[in-house]
């Protein structure tokens, strides 16, 4: 079975080996066991059912959330040699009678349906006639109630045990939490399932966090590091995703819109532009995303906090699918903490949503591994001493030399300007550290206060960013209904000096330019070798070819494969079958094409 399972590895997807995990959850297919299988993003989980089914008899349900996720994952599967469908609203009847035509005369391996359809009872009569090998239940987490998307329909796919008791069930996500593990088993009815739970750890990703000032002129200079290259900016509410869009437009820099407020032509529109290489740059609510299989994302900013954590790992692990360096750029403040609170409230599940909120803001606002942070909330624990990944470990961060004393004056400032039970916001905190001389300070008479102008040679922007570092490690709270700010048992502490914070400074000029250079120099690391030049001839001939059979560029190969190209120039089709991710059809269909235009750029 091993040297079969390779051989067709090889031959339909042009891979020599298995990533983490993938044999495994291919052997337990094999075996009949009902499976969960947590891979991140990136891990190749689709491989591991769309291999099984190939090497043995039947048919293989792949139950899909979204209908452009069904039919990207059909055509890639198709321009491989691989016999798939789909059955979804977006088929006229007559093309849905000429798929159920061909599943009843065997003719489909892969049949991917979305959780609607199984409801249909024509649907599940029908899979029963001819028989399924397995289901696959693809984005899992959407089952759970803990997860961070609610599917009302994904939540009655238990009923496929009673239906098929003598088909295997496999779950596949690429964020679980132990909680949401054991709710998809539950929910799934699974019999014994053999859990296959990869590393949490993205390394290819880098992860910057910094306090959001001058937005607009923050995200230009985080795409001006990656010009031409592909990227998603997510925006919290439709307003700021077109303000954001306009403003962009007017600085140059080309990009579509993508929200729920838009028509749906206009969304499918926008998206097959950006997906089909037209245009780099989408700015989007997180309504866009779980759809989009495009694995050449080289960067995700993020205007606005997430509202969790499994948000976040999900929103910037559609960056860098193909397994090549990307980069993910986060701009937080507290509004964005209070905006998410106001919508908790409306929740029956309010408890556990602001304990989720309150990880999030503490991953933005306490100076610390990036990775290691989001490694061990999902129950993982992170070995590496410095992952050489994020703003903290990178050195990007300046801390704060003292970062006791500077505690203390602000934790002290929150104390003294507190009338009986009712307390300040942040700004009035920071003007009376500042020193600033308005109405409202001398007529209540915090001007007296010792430690009034303490911070008189920061800017209010840098107090602010001390007062939010102190919230996120828990010295102080807001309160929600006003934003006003109080001490917790852990700012008393401080205050006593048996509890330090770590504090960041905002960067400076003369940091800015070091990092930039520091950036410089690992890019040309990584394009040590490769002909760059001939790397976006290869994209332009790749996004013609997909225009043509209209599809993504990314079916026709990744930006892994063209590197390989740009590398190794191969000239002959002995060659160009070595390069990574060339199977037997993708070497008839585009060897000579692609082999052309490296001799074009050897003239």
């Amino acid at each position: 079975m091993q040297e079969t399972i390779h051989k067709i590895l090889t031959q339909f997807w042009g891979y020599e080996s298995f990533l983490p995990l993938q044999e495994e959850t291919i052997y337990s297919i094999f075996k009949k066991e009902d499976s969960l299988t947590v891979l991140p993003t990136g891990g190749g989980k689709s491989l591991c059912f769309q291999l099984p089914v190939l090497a043995g008899p039947g048919m293989a349900v792949v139950i899909s959330p979204l209908i452009s996720l069904m039919k990207d994952q059909v055509d890639s599967l198709n321009d491989m040699g691989i016999t798939a469908a789909f059955l979804n609203s977006s088929l006229s009847y007559d093309q849905q009678d000429t798929v159920i035509d061909r599943i009843r005369r065997h003719e489909i391996k892969l049949l991917y349906l979305s959780p609607e359809r199984l409801q249909n009872e024509e649907t599940l009569c029908m899979l029963r006639d001819i028989g399924v090998s397995f289901f696959v239940i693809d984005e899992a987490h959407c089952i759970s109630h803990w997860g961070h998307d609610f599917r009302a329909e994904y939540r009655m796919l238990g009923m496929l045990r009673d239906f098929f008791p003598s088909a295997g069930i496999h779950a596949f996500t690429a964020t679980a939490t132990k909680a949401v593990q054991e709710d998809i088993v539950s929910q799934l009815e699974l019999s014994e399932p053999v859990l296959h739970i990869g590393l949490v750890d993205r390394p290819n990703l880098t992860y910057r966090v910094m306090p959001r000032q001058q937005i607009i002129k923050q995200v230009t200079e985080a795409i001006e590091r990656h010009a031409n290259e592909p990227g998603i900016i997510y925006c919290l509410r439709r307003k700021d995703v077109d303000s954001m869009s306009k403003s962009l437009k007017k600085l140059g820099f080309d990009n579509v819109s993508y929200h729920a407020g838009m028509t749906d032509k206009q969304r499918h529109e926008n998206q097959e532009r950006f997906v089909g290489e037209d245009v780099n740059i989408i700015v989007a609510t997180v309504a866009f995303g779980m759809g989009i299989d495009r694995s050449n994302i080289r960067f995700v900013i993020h205007a606005g906090m997430p509202k969790s954590i499994e948000h976040y790992q999900q929103e910037t692990g559609r960056a860098g699918r193909d397994g090549l360096p990307a980069f993910c750029y986060l701009f937080y403040s507290g509004a964005d903490y209070q905006l998410w609170s106001y919508f908790a409230k409306k929740s029956s599940e309010n408890s556990v949503i602001m304990q989720k909120l309150g990880l999030m803001y503490d991953f933005c606002a306490q100076p610390q591994c990036r990775h290691k942070v989001l490694v061990n909330y999902f129950g993982q624990q992170y070995f590496a001493g410095s992952c050489n990944a994020c703003d903290y470990c990178l050195g990007e961060l300046d801390m704060v030399e003292d970062p006791l004393s500077l505690g203390k004056d602000i934790i002290s400032c929150v104390n003294g300007v507190k009338q009986g039970e009712y307390g300040f916001g942040a700004g009035y905190v920071a003007d009376v550290l500042k020193g600033t001389v308005i109405d409202k300070i001398t007529n209540l008479r915090h001007h007296e206060l010792p430690v009034f102008g303490a911070m008189k040679n920061e800017s209010t922007a840098y107090i602010r960013y001390m007062i939010e570092q102190l919230i996120g490690q828990g010295f102080l709270q807001r309160q929600e209904e006003y934003s006003t700010l109080s001490v917790t048992v852990r700012g008393k502490q401080l205050l006593e000096g048996k509890a330090v914070p770590v504090l960041a400074k905002p960067l400076i000029r003369e940091k800015k330019k070091q990092i930039a250079k520091q950036r410089l120099a690992r890019r040309s690391q990584e394009w040590q070798g490769i002909d760059e030049s001939l790397f976006q001839s290869l994209r332009e001939k790749r996004a013609e070819l997909a225009r043509k059979k209209g599809v993504p560029a990314y079916i026709i190969f990744s930006d892994k494969t063209l590197k390989d190209m740009a590398e190794k120039k191969p000239l002959t089709k002995s060659a160009f079958a070595n390069i990574y991710g060339v199977g037997e059809m993708k070497l008839k269909a585009y060897a000579d094409v692609f082999i052309s235009v490296i001799l074009d750029r050897s003239d």
